[in-house]
């Protein structure tokens, strides 16, 4: 199967799970505590539309407490207008499946008529198409990258500096794929066909979620780390003076623009917690 079945495969099964780590990211518990997380401000900045997004795919992938955080965020006019038909709506969701809490609720409202979330619905499937462009690889990516916590956009400005949206691409220091990865950033996080788009994608950015707590934010260390290695950036307590590092960042941030981003919560189940800081480079262009 080439590439581009693999990633429309990837699109029509949400809960397709890899092995090893990256696995965890179709676990509805370990995605409702994120979203609790970035709902709470758990160790992360309060963030309701990244809550909010997290919590839709849970209850979507049929966790009965996520729909009822749903509710209580549109019935508490929590980061979202205050709607009792949608608030309703989520908590007959999680009633129907059993939680308790929504099941009061429910009841509270019963005479709420619920109205259809048009912000959290299943996607239409799909259709296979001949020449499939980066649009396809843009909404697998915006699926991806909440679960680490991390900008979307920052993941798509490093694919573009990488490889161009080419998932065939290769470099002459055998980094492969969109994220361009080499052997041992794919064995430190898990992936096991670094030539399969989304396990490549889940491999890159579990590797920015793990240098974004690393370096505190700071996009411009992270960018740096990511092309020479945690280890030189350390040494040099910034962007090493490499003129391609310097100008891997520059590129980046100019599509990116932003040097600060929130330093994600870890992960519940431990995603990228075993690696180990090498000073290797890697990613590599």
């Amino acid at each position: 199967m080439n590439w581009i079945k693999l990633l429309i495969a990837g699109l029509l099964s949400l809960s397709s799970v890899w092995v090893g780590a990256l696995e965890v990211e179709q676990n509805p518990d370990v995605i409702r505590k994120t979203a609790a997380a970035y709902e709470h401000g758990r160790g992360v900045r309060k963030n309701y539309e990244q809550a909010f997004n997290l919590y839709c795919k849970a209850a979507l992938m049929g966790d009965a407490e996520a729909a009822y955080n749903l509710g209580f965020m549109y019935f508490n006019g929590r980061g979202l207008p205050r709607d009792l038909s949608l608030a309703m709506h989520w908590f007959k969701q999680g009633a129907e499946r059993g939680d308790i809490y929504a099941k009061r609720m429910a009841l509270r409202l019963r005479g709420v008529r619920a109205s259809q979330d048009p912000a959290c619905h299943p996607e239409p499937e799909l259709k296979l198409v001949a020449d499939p462009n980066r649009q396809i690889i843009e909404k697998w990516v915006v699926k991806i990258a909440p679960e680490y916590g991390i900008d979307p956009d920052l993941v798509l400005a490093v694919i573009q500096a990488e490889s161009a949206f080419n998932p065939s691409a290769v470099s002459n220091k055998n980094a492969q794929g969109l994220m361009q990865l080499i052997p041992a950033t794919a064995e430190r996080f898990g992936v096991k066909d670094s030539w399969n788009p989304i396990q490549n994608i889940k491999g890159g950015t579990a590797y920015l979620h793990w240098l974004m707590r690393h370096f505190q934010g700071n996009v411009e260390w992270v960018l740096a780390a990511y092309n020479a290695g945690e280890g030189a950036v350390e040494r040099y307590q910034g962007v090493p003076p490499y003129q391609e590092t310097r100008h891997y960042v520059k590129r980046i941030l100019a599509h990116y623009q932003k040097t600060t981003h929130p330093v994600p919560p870890e992960h519940p189940a431990g995603i990228a917690a075993n690696a180990e800081n090498s000073g290797l480079p890697l990613a590599s262009l």
